[in-house]
């Protein structure tokens, strides 16, 4: 889930002011999850993704977030819609469970199928970076402004890249 800002900028999940979120719409979308949860169906799509939102939305913070939760959730939807977007979403809650390089272990295989997606590359660039992987996180950046035609986004890999590129004069 990202926003952007008043200023155009984009505002990852983690960076988020929960605070600011409309309570009286979570606790809608919660209700409506606890309700469908308790017909006893076997959920589908669009249940398990309400779910993995309620999950979010639940926490106060994306490090107090129930990353083990949000993987399970993103394992059972894959199990209902096999694909490679459902297998990256999971690989990003895995980063947070187990770590960078397990995620990127993950991530790797999908490039065929995600070539051309950038959330993709984004990523891949994030797990790169935290790996201290730097010039391979630049060029995954780099791919993913190139297929992304959003101006909030493109401001954001932006960003990222010239925080990679202070961390190398700072490293030197």
């Amino acid at each position: 889930m990202h926003a952007v800002s008043a200023t155009g900028e984009l505002v990852t999940l983690a960076d988020q002011d929960r605070s600011a979120w409309d309570r009286d719409l979570v606790a809608e979308g919660h209700a409506l999850v606890r309700a469908r949860l308790a017909t006893g169906e076997r959920p589908g799509r669009y249940q398990l993704l309400a779910a993995v939102n309620a999950v979010h939305t639940d926490s106060p913070s994306a490090a107090d977030t129930d990353w083990a939760q949000i993987a399970a959730l993103y394992s059972q939807l894959y199990a209902v819609v096999p694909s490679p977007i459902v297998a990256l979403n999971r690989a990003v809650a895995v980063a947070e469970l187990d770590g960078a390089a397990v995620a990127l272990a993950q991530v790797v295989p999908l490039e065929p199928a995600l070539a051309a997606y950038h959330p993709f590359h984004v990523t891949r660039a994030e797990l790169l970076r935290r790996l201290g992987r730097d010039d391979e996180a630049r060029a995954s950046y780099r791919r993913a402004w190139e297929l992304s035609d959003e101006g909030a986004e493109r401001r954001f890999l932006e960003r990222r890249l010239a925080e990679l590129g202070r961390r190398r004069l700072v490293d030197a």
